[in-house]
């Protein structure tokens, strides 16, 4: 079973718990998820199947969509629903919430929530909290490319990879006067990768899993038609006329290799992938 599969990740799973659940299923190893969705979100959660896991170091940076939502009047250790009460604070609903979101869109210094994953001299910011320790500011670069009012504060982002949907909606409600987490959270894309592509466990108990070509996520390589394609397969090194770094090699419109320049005019084997 190889190529990539897109799962809508169910709430109260994790995501290694997803693929847990499909190495019991297939009765194979290999599989591994592009990126992490908290359990208590949901969504497009995309999958490395087989041959095509040797993909993963290769992936770039993929652009997200969500769907979120916020609770007005109160803050929380972790800016959703599901961490501890720190704050409560009577509602200000004296502002236009479309207005409110479209200020986000751009570029955007993001304050990372204070439950992360990000570290810090070797620890994640969840471990300073766990260990009750102060917790460092970090901040993050990111992009929000579109955002759009759903109606009963439930809003659409499209933002760069990193964005954390938990720091827009603290930050939103901090901006209109109010204290605020998110209360809902559905990853809708990945990459090229919609929800209308996605499979859940309980279709896949019955129905056949789809599976994408492992070049879906190649997008960002240049993509070159080596001729003697022995060479590749033998791991030899080749001489392409390319600027890039690093360059996907096809046979028969399927990627084999990736190859890393190691001079100019002149490329190394990085990474076979049949």
């Amino acid at each position: 079973m190889d190529g990539i599969l897109i799962i809508d990740k169910p709430y109260g799973m994790t995501s290694h718990d997803v693929v847990n659940w499909l190495r019991k299923k297939y009765k194979q190893k290999k599989f591994g998820h592009t990126g992490t969705l908290d359990p208590n979100a949901t969504g497009v959660l995309v999958v490395l199947c087989g041959k095509s896991c040797k993909l993963l170091q290769f992936l770039s940076d993929t652009d997200k969509e969500y769907i979120g939502q916020i609770e007005f009047g109160k803050s929380t250790s972790t800016d959703d629903i599901w961490g501890e009460v720190e704050a409560e604070k009577e509602v200000n609903l004296d502002f236009s919430f479309s207005e409110e979101l479209q200020k986000f869109v751009g570029k955007n210094h993001q304050l990372v929530p204070k439950t992360s994953n990000k570290k810090v001299n070797g620890k994640k910011l969840m471990d300073y909290q766990r260990e009750g320790l102060e917790v460092p500011k970090v901040y993050s670069d990111i992009e929000i490319y579109s955002m759009e009012d759903l109606g009963d504060y439930r809003f659409r982002v499209a933002c760069s990879s990193g964005t954390y949907v938990r720091s827009i909606c603290r930050d939103l409600a901090l901006n209109t006067n109010n204290l605020g987490c998110m209360k809902s959270l559905r990853r809708t894309k990945v990459g090229r990768f919609t929800i209308d592509q996605a499979q859940t466990l309980e279709d896949l108990e019955t129905q056949e899993p789809i599976l994408y070509p492992s070049i879906y996520v190649l997008d960002h390589l240049d993509k070159i038609n080596y001729q003697p394609i022995e060479d590749v397969y033998q791991g030899k090194r080749i001489r392409l006329d390319n600027s890039n770094n690093e360059v996907c090699i096809l046979d028969a419109g399927k990627p084999i290799a990736i190859y890393e320049k190691e001079r100019e005019g002149l490329f190394k084997s990085k990474r076979g992938l049949w």
